[in-house]
């Protein structure tokens, strides 16, 4: 059974920093990429924030603009992704993602 349980969101001030984690379970980790969707509302669709290969390439949607970084450590089955220079448009639920699996998401919100 695949499991994807995402953490670290939570309340902070624009400008501030927030690193999120998901770590993944039932899959052989080493071997998949591993993706960041964030949501800002139920009516919109998942949006790709970054991906990161097996092999470690990496890439980011166009509005990270060089604010997030995407890293795994396969010791852990963990991916994180470390978000700077926060702003209140990043306020969203992210969710973790590999193949078709996904986790429940982790609210993130920026107050200005």
């Amino acid at each position: 059974q695949v499991q994807l349980v995402e953490s670290g969101g939570g309340l902070v001030q624009a400008g501030g920093s927030l690193r999120l984690s998901c770590e993944i379970s039932g899959i052989t980790f080493r071997s998949r990429a591993i993706a960041w969707y964030r949501q800002e509302d139920p009516e919109k669709q998942r949006e790709l924030v970054a991906n990161i290969a097996a092999v470690g390439k990496t890439t980011y949607g166009a509005f990270v603009e060089g604010r997030f970084t995407i890293s795994r450590d396969n010791s852990k089955n963990t991916v994180y992704l470390q978000m700077n220079s926060l702003k209140p448009e990043h306020t969203a639920i992210y969710y973790c993602r590999t193949f078709h699996h996904w986790g429940r998401g982790t609210q993130v919100t920026v107050s200005s």
